[in-house]
């Protein structure tokens, strides 16, 4: 069996793909501190529902599947914690067979501070986003090239980094003819947040391995991700993975769920013209999939956009005030002042067909996923803190 370390996997995308990977007989490995969780205890949010910690759910897993997800808790800011990994020496929190498999044959990096508005906090809350999320990825690449330079990296960007330019995006590079010469650029970044900075800096740091050392390396520039419930989760609830709905860690598509079913009007931020791509929480699994089964060329830097449609946020709001109105609800949609500086009507047109042709099956947002949503917090209703919701943070 293949082995399989992911990053983060404790997080709202890192334990789902720790399942799916493990369902598919890879040998997974997952590595978190858990940083949201300490995170949301720090600012008093609350997650919709309670999740157990990263071993018991290893636990349950291995009890009601027989496969084993190794967890090892750490900091991989500490160069000595992500070494290990790689060289052997690993101090695992828990598994059942202590052996160490080798070498992963791909690591998936999800191991970042994941918010925009996190990052802007405070001055301290933008230092610990640009140091944790430069080292870690600068400590993943020392390893690869130290210990196991056949490893493919996949790294989960964002398409923020983009920004939104008055012309296509790109799958990440871009064809330039200046004065009769041509060369092929890494497509221009434009960061709206200290976030979205980190993480053009860490594809910077990542073109520079693939360059100077030869690694290999898949970028997945994703767009926001909604939904929690994936195959594997079904199997037993205490599997669910995280589902922040707050104005620090929650996407806009759960929110906006949330706060329908809390009686809180949709907050639109300005005019609602913003676009986005996004995808659902099942097709991540499938990129990261496919990315493994497809893997990018030896020294390369292989870069796919990682959205599946776009929308304006007042287009998501009408969908949800839709189905919500269908199934009951009184749902408003408030404009409120945006507390974000950024275009609020523009050009977007992102290419996004290179994972498709690598075996991807999108799924959209149709009224079926969002009333699957519906029941979801319908179940927990009385959970919601509504004064976790309203954003906090201006920038």
């Amino acid at each position: 069996m293949t082995n399989i370390l992911i990053l983060g996997g404790d997080g709202y995308l890192g334990w789902p793909t720790a399942m799916y990977l493990s369902q598919k007989g890879y040998e997974v490995t997952v590595v978190d501190n858990y940083f949201r969780r300490k995170c949301c205890l720090e600012l008093n949010i609350e997650a919709l529902y309670q999740n157990i910690n990263l071993v018991e759910r290893a636990k349950i897993w291995y009890e009601l599947t027989g496969k084993e997800i190794k967890v090892v808790l750490g900091d991989l800011r500490e160069p000595e914690i992500m070494h290990s990994l790689f060289n052997g020496k690993v101090n695992y929190s828990w598994c059942i067979d202590l052996k160490y498999k080798g070498v992963p044959e791909s690591v998936i990096h999800y191991a970042e501070q994941p918010s925009a508005p996190y990052s802007l906090i405070s001055q301290g809350n933008s230092e610990f986003t640009l140091t944790n999320n430069l080292k870690v990825t600068h400590n993943l690449i020392w390893s690869v090239k130290e210990f196991s330079k056949e490893t493919h990296i996949i790294k989960l960007g964002t398409m923020g980094e983009y920004g939104t330019p008055n012309i296509d995006i790109e799958e990440g590079w871009l064809d330039i003819n200046h004065k009769g010469r041509s060369h092929k650029f890494l497509y221009p970044r434009q960061a709206g947040s200290i976030y979205h900075t980190s993480k053009i800096m860490d594809t910077d740091l990542l073109w520079y391995a693939v360059r100077m050392w030869g690694i290999t390396v898949t970028d997945l520039m994703q767009g926001p991700v909604y939904g929690y419930k994936t195959e594997e989760s079904e199997i037993d609830e205490r599997l669910n993975t995280i589902f922040n709905y707050d104005d620090i860690f929650g996407t806009v598509i759960n929110r906006f769920v949330v706060q329908a079913v809390c009686g809180i009007p949709l907050t639109v931020y300005g005019k609602g013209g913003q676009t986005r791509g996004y995808l659902n929480i099942n097709d991540t699994l499938q990129c990261i999939y496919q990315a493994i089964k497809v893997p990018a060329k030896k020294s390369d830097l292989r870069i796919f956009n990682q959205i599946m449609e776009t929308f304006t946020v007042n287009e998501i709001a009408e969908k949800i005030s839709s189905v919500g109105t269908k199934i009951g609800y009184s749902v408003k949609i408030n404009n409120i002042e945006n507390p974000r500086k950024e275009l609020e009507s523009h050009y977007y047109n992102p290419t996004y067909q290179g994972l498709i042709d690598i075996g991807v099956k999108p799924h959209f947002l149709d009224e079926k996923a969002i009333k699957d949503l519906f029941k979801t917090v319908e179940k927990y209703k009385n959970n919601i803190r509504k004064d976790s919701i309203l954003p906090r943070v201006k920038w």
